[in-house]
């Protein structure tokens, strides 16, 4: 993975060979808090056996607890998929796709953020000028965010459906003109 360096001082919304990355950030350490990096990793499981499950140019990374330091990645990508437990109220498990003023709203990430965490990560980027000009977050909202390294029963459940919550995006994102013309690279992701 690759972290530092210059930023770019102008906006990226053109298309070229960069990715399309999708990023699980987390801590897999505190049970439903690491759900991003469990669906990054179910991605790479199924990228690895069916290869038309994602789209050409999709790059997958573990982001963990990098935060900041996945700068480079956001600034690497041509469009931003962010998985990430969320805490929005909603019963443990649900799945919520946010972007735009919804994604800016939430904090980027949750409610209950973590020094680090995606809504700085995203404010960072937006001050430097170099957040994709699209970017989505799939959140899963955490049920036990607890010392442990599994999934609550709601969270594991959903994972099917954050999974698909994510494909769905990023075969939108890349119909939509975000493609590069590179295979999918799984760099990150766990088997």
């Amino acid at each position: 993975m690759t972290r530092g360096g210059a930023p770019a001082m102008e906006t990226r919304d053109r298309v070229d060979d960069r990715p399309i990355a999708v990023i699980g950030v987390g801590n897999v350490l505190l049970g439903d808090d690491g759900v991003g990096v469990r669906v990054v990793e179910s991605l790479g499981r199924t990228a690895r056996s069916h290869p038309g499950a994602l789209p050409r140019g999709c790059r997958l990374l573990d982001g963990g607890t990098l935060g900041i330091d996945l700068l480079r990645d956001v600034e690497d990508a041509t469009a931003l998929v962010l998985v990430d437990a969320v805490d929005l109220g909603h019963a443990p498990g649900t799945v919520s796709v946010m972007r735009g003023d919804r994604l800016t709203t939430t904090g980027g990430s949750r409610a209950r953020s973590r020094q680090g965490g995606v809504g700085e990560l995203l404010a960072i980027a937006r001050l430097l000028a170099i957040l994709p000009r699209e970017v989505v977050l799939v959140g899963v909202q955490a049920g036990e965010i607890n010392v442990g390294t599994g999934l609550s029963r709601g969270v594991t459940a959903a994972l099917p459906a954050a999974v698909e919550a994510v494909r769905r995006e990023v075969f939108a994102l890349a119909a939509a003109g975000a493609m590069p013309s590179r295979p999918a690279e799984l760099s990150g992701a766990s088997s």
